[in-house]
């Protein structure tokens, strides 16, 4: 986990668990043997490992042993910086995430989430990109109890939750997980993933701005791409074939004959950054499908058409698979929230 940094923000929510509890943060950071001259500097990060052991050192200093699930609980869109104002200015749940998704290196390399949809339930995991996938328990149930409760703050709606798992083992006492979560967490499972209705990632986002969240977003990137160099090409690549939208869709050769280069070196260099051609074609074509389907004035074969689908049938199928849902289903839920 050594390659894995933290912004020095993400100490914030610590001291801030630390206060709410009735404890000052100068004694804490003596007892933690942590600097707090480096909380001055907003540019600063620090090793992974460091935030873990400030986790541990709050258990012990607090008597709290479940300090970090009780931390999330705490978390505000402000703790989040730049990531947060995004968030919080997306039209739906399901953009918050993917701006956390995509933005969340910001916060913290290395940590992130993704989602399954099947059906009328998403899966959303939580997981670290370490070799061996784990971190501390601590670190995990703050994140999880964080994202939980963001979700509600963001949607301003109760968020039932239909099950909750955890990679590590059950600590000696369970029962704060029920308050915090509403349900039972299972212990020592494969992954970390929070199950709740599918419909919760359509909820609106009531105090979003478009606008805000177009400089946000600016700013966002720009700071991604600063602290994530190696991922560029990719990203390189999803503009250039948005830009070839609609008017063409961009095969594997045209492609990569636009970055000088073959198929195989194209598609080398982006197995290199985690995706594929197909990957980001279908992350193009699913973005673009979504932003027509808000539009009333073209319909379901009007989109078909502009992303080059053979047929209607064909984008129907492929967007089901996308979302769990036809474009006539999302389009109608679009309209009734």
């Amino acid at each position: 986990m050594s390659s894995q940094t933290m912004a020095i923000s993400m100490v914030y929510p610590v001291m801030k668990a630390i206060v709410h509890k009735g404890f000052d943060t100068e004694p804490f950071c003596r007892y933690a043997s942590f600097d707090s001259s480096l909380l001055k500097d907003v540019e600063a990060r620090i090793p992974a490992e460091e935030l873990e052991r400030l986790m541990y050192a709050a258990v012990e200093y607090t008597q709290d042993d479940h300090f970090g699930l009780h931390q999330g609980q705490l978390m505000d869109m402000m703790d989040m910086g730049i990531l947060g104002y995004v968030m919080m200015h997306s039209g739906k749940v399901a953009d918050a995430l993917s701006a956390y998704r995509r933005y969340n290196i910001i916060l913290c390399s290395g940590f992130n989430l993704d989602w399954k949809e099947e059906g009328e339930k998403v899966h959303l995991r939580l997981f670290s990109e370490a070799p061996n996938g784990r971190i501390s328990r601590h670190c995990m149930e703050d994140m999880a109890s964080s994202i939980y409760h963001l979700i509600g703050r963001l949607s301003h709606r109760k968020v039932p939750l239909a099950g909750v798992e955890f990679m590590h083992e059950a600590p000696a006492d369970t029962a704060p997980y029920l308050p915090v979560f509403g349900v039972e967490p299972r212990f020592g499972r494969a992954e970390t993933v929070l199950r709740m209705s599918r419909e919760v990632m359509d909820y609106p986002i009531l105090y979003s701005d478009p606008k805000l969240r177009g400089m946000f977003e600016a700013i966002a990137e720009e700071t991604r791409s600063r602290l994530a160099p190696g991922k560029l090409f990719s990203d390189r690549v999803y503009h250039w074939m948005m830009k070839c939208m609609p008017v063409q869709f961009p095969t594997l050769q045209e492609t990569a004959e636009s970055f000088e280069m073959s198929a195989r070196t194209l598609q080398s260099k982006l197995k290199e950054e985690n995706t594929s051609y197909n990957e980001l074609s279908a992350v193009v074509r699913k973005e673009l499908a979504i932003s027509y389907l808000k539009q009333p004035g073209y319909s379901v074969g009007d989109i078909a058409y502009l992303l080059h689908f053979s047929e209607p049938s064909a984008f129907q199928n492929a967007f089901k698979k996308w979302t769990g849902v036809t474009p006539g289903q999302y389009r109608a839920k679009g309209t009734a929230s």
